[in-house]
């Protein structure tokens, strides 16, 4: 099995070697969604997000939600954005265990500044709506979207001190904490009980597994689409199920690097290059030598830890197919229904929430924390730099648009027209707080000669 995901990974792997910029990837998906959404081929667009998934194996649909097939749209938001958030658990969980939430004085200033950055944005959105149905989408402006705002960080190169990427990413990561205890808490439907317990032991099975020191991943990936499964029935929102599994995946490998390099020592001592036959168009070895170099592969991969290696894997799958698709799926605005007096609704308050909200949220909590004798402004950070940063917080497209999916239904179509406007506020606030932050940045950081 393990051969055959390598087989199916090898063409990914070869695109991401390239390294495009996933960004720019996103970017492009988003450009094509609202150019076909506003086309002569609109309709066929839209058929396409209605398109039934199907997978039986018998009787059992695989990709089912009360008993109908998912839409294309309902499998991107809810199963592959599963994924998504899977691998956000994992690197939630690597911060916490070894980065730069492992102590709490490394936590403190980029969990106050997430704080702030989550709190001011949602009492923005509620000053322009706060009555229903439109105060449902106030969670959508709390969001950073980590990928875009490091690219964005990433335009200035070497002006940029380590220290502020460090504090953007574990800030995005604290951020993304705070997401997924919302999306589980108010945006999860009516709870049924009897798969949730069952999910749980699932979940108490696959931590149990790796303390036993089974690291195989295939036991995880199994036990974690059976997880994602139940919380479908359960009516807890089925991303939620990706985080969780991740944090059962082991951290620790088998074989630690200090022993690794000895036994490699003994392997490469066994390896007798005389007995190798070979010729112009062959080389052959012997089936010793085989053997050997079988042994040093299991050794290599036993020496990474499965939260790394299921991490390394499923990245390339999710920064050049799965947010991509799902920014082609959900980044479909249609303008025609735009009008003046409905900008002044929920695309104002998500604006305001992304902009003003996160840039004010992040800037004064940070500073006014850092003024504290709990915690100082990390080295090569001011407080002129720190605005800059704090701007670009309000970048939130992936999970602002997650969340405001969640929040109006686009089945009715009150809910489609706020979904609309909604997108809208996180396309023009996530595009002023970029642009904003990076001028600002521009400006202040030193010049590198």
């Amino acid at each position: 099995m393990d051969r055959t995901i390598k087989v199916i990974l090898r063409p990914l792997r070869r695109f991401a070697i390239q390294k495009p910029n996933a960004s720019l990837l996103l970017f492009a998906a988003m450009i094509i969604a609202m150019v076909l959404a506003n086309s002569p081929w609109a309709d066929r667009y839209h058929l396409l997000l209605a398109f039934p998934i199907d997978l039986h194996v018998g009787q059992f649909n695989f990709f089912a939600h009360h008993g109908e097939p998912m839409s294309m749209l309902a499998f991107v938001n809810d199963a592959l954005m599963a994924v998504f958030f899977f691998v956000i658990g994992l690197e939630i969980k690597q911060e916490v265990l070894i980065g730069e939430l492992s102590s709490l004085r490394k936590a403190l200033l980029p969990v106050i500044a997430a704080c702030g950055g989550m709190v001011v944005p949602v009492l923005c959105y509620l000053l322009v709506c706060g009555t229903a149905p439109e105060v449902s989408g106030a969670a959508i402006p709390m969001a950073t979207d980590i990928a875009f705002a490091l690219a964005v960080l990433g335009l200035l190169g070497k002006r940029v001190p380590l220290s502020m990427r460090i504090f953007l990413t574990a800030l995005a990561v604290v951020d993304d904490i705070g997401g997924i205890i919302i999306i589980a808490l108010f945006y999860s439907g009516s709870i049924a009980f009897e798969p949730l317990l069952l999910s749980l032991v699932i979940l108490g099975a696959l931590y149990a597994g790796g303390k036993f020191r089974i690291h195989n991943q295939l036991f995880f990936y199994v036990g974690g689409f059976i997880v994602w499964l139940l919380f479908m029935e359960s009516g807890v929102h089925p991303t939620i199920a990706g985080v969780l599994v991740a944090f059962t995946v082991p951290a620790r490998p088998v074989v630690k690097l200090d022993s690794f390099t000895e036994e490699m020592t003994g392997y490469l001592g066994m390896l007798d290059y005389s007995e190798v036959k070979q010729s112009r168009k062959a080389e052959v070895l012997t089936s010793k030598q085989i053997q050997v170099l079988n042994n040093i592969q299991t050794l290599a991969d036993r020496t990474i830890s499965p939260l790394q290696a299921i991490a390394d894997r499923l990245h390339p799958w999710v920064n050049y197919v799965i947010l991509p698709l799902f920014a082609f799926v959900n980044a479909g605005v249609t303008f025609g229904d735009i009008r003046p007096q409905t900008l002044m609704n929920v695309p104002l308050a998500v604006f305001l929430g992304l902009f003003v909200g996160k840039t004010l949220g992040i800037f004064s909590f940070s500073y006014l924390f850092a003024c504290t004798p709990l915690a100082s402004m990390p080295a090569g950070m001011s407080k002129r730099n720190l605005l800059g940063v704090s701007m670009l917080g309000g970048i939130g497209f992936t999970v602002a648009l997650f969340i405001a999916n969640l929040s109006f239904d686009a089945m009715t179509l009150d809910g489609a027209i706020l979904l609309n406007e909604a997108k809208l506020g996180v396309f023009a606030g996530s595009f002023v707080s970029g642009l904003a932050g990076y001028l600002v940045l521009r400006r202040v950081l030193p010049k590198v000669s």
